[in-house]
């Protein structure tokens, strides 16, 4: 069923991009632009995305943290890079005759 008459956009493509992150009205109409033409589907999309069909939403439902921790850097064969070079003097403008 279309959720957005205005670009066509159906329910299944409302939890696609739900399931693929998008909580929120706004990330849907980020997504596929459903919401920004006359505004008569936000209503609909709210009701779709509802509470736990976001998959983030649900995992801090469930007290996981907001954000992953980041994986540590792999080590690096190059050293640190030098410090930068001495900026190139710019000549002084001639003065007028």
């Amino acid at each position: 069923m279309y959720v957005c008459s205005c670009f066509g956009i159906t329910e299944e493509q409302v939890r696609e991009h739900a399931a693929a992150g998008a909580c929120t009205p706004r990330q849907i109409a980020s997504e596929s632009k459903a919401g920004t033409d006359c505004g008569s589907c936000v209503r609909r999309i709210q009701g779709l995305l509802g509470r736990g069909s976001c998959p983030r939403r649900a995992a801090l439902d469930q007290g996981e943290p907001p954000f992953a921790e980041a994986a540590p850097l792999p080590e690096t064969a190059s050293p640190a890079p030098a410090a930068p070079p001495d900026p190139v003097p710019v000549p002084a403008p001639a003065a007028a005759a």
